[in-house]
Order: C-alpha cells, then structure tokens, then sequence
C-alpha cells in the first residue's frame, strides 16, 4: 500500500475521533438535510458503517482544499518517479492498455 494511502487510513481514524459530529449511515439518510445544512455553515459530519468511517460531509470549500492536495501530492509522486529516469509510457499507450485489459509496458 502506498504510503499516503496509508497515512490517509490514519487521518481518517484521527478525524473521526476528532470531529463531533459522527453519525451512522442510517442516520444520514434520516436527517440529510440537517447535516448538509451543518456542512454549509462549517461543521463537518463523519458517516460510519459499523462504526467505521466511510465518507464525510464538509463545506464545499474544504472539499475544494482538500482536492487540490491531492493533486498536489499526486504531482509530486509522479515528478519524482520522472527525475529517476525510468522508463514510462505514454498517454496514448496507457489508454490502449487500459482498454484492452493488459498491464502497460514501458516505452
């Protein structure tokens, strides 16, 4: 597993400890608007499934945040693979493989 995934599962645990707000997904569901209404004024909701966290309502705004992070984190991952010279492939070649079911090979 990569290492910010499993730096990810970590957060994840701390966040649900952290937040108040901390609902089963039958509760969600129940009082959706309620929680949407809490998200938008910047209190964020954590939805469990057995008493695992599996998703998480937040103002748009730190959703926003948080993706660009990510996309952050993602470009840097692949700028360092790029600088270990490797062999990569192309864009176009990814996408053949993708469709055709095979691991992509190096270019």
């Amino acid at each position: 597993m990569p290492e910010h995934q499993e730096h990810a599962g970590g957060v994840a645990r701390a966040a649900v400890e952290a937040v108040e707000n901390s609902v089963s997904v039958r509760e969600a569901r129940a009082h959706l608007a309620e929680h949407i209404n809490r998200a938008e004024s910047g209190t964020p909701t954590v939805v469990t499934r057995n008493g695992a966290p599996v998703a998480a309502l937040v103002p748009f705004a730190d959703f926003e945040v948080l993706e660009e992070a990510a996309d952050l984190m993602l470009a840097r991952e692949a700028e360092a693979v790029l600088a270990r010279d490797e062999p990569t492939v192309t864009m176009a070649e990814l996408v053949a493989d993708l469709f055709s079911g095979r691991t992509p090979g190096p270019a």
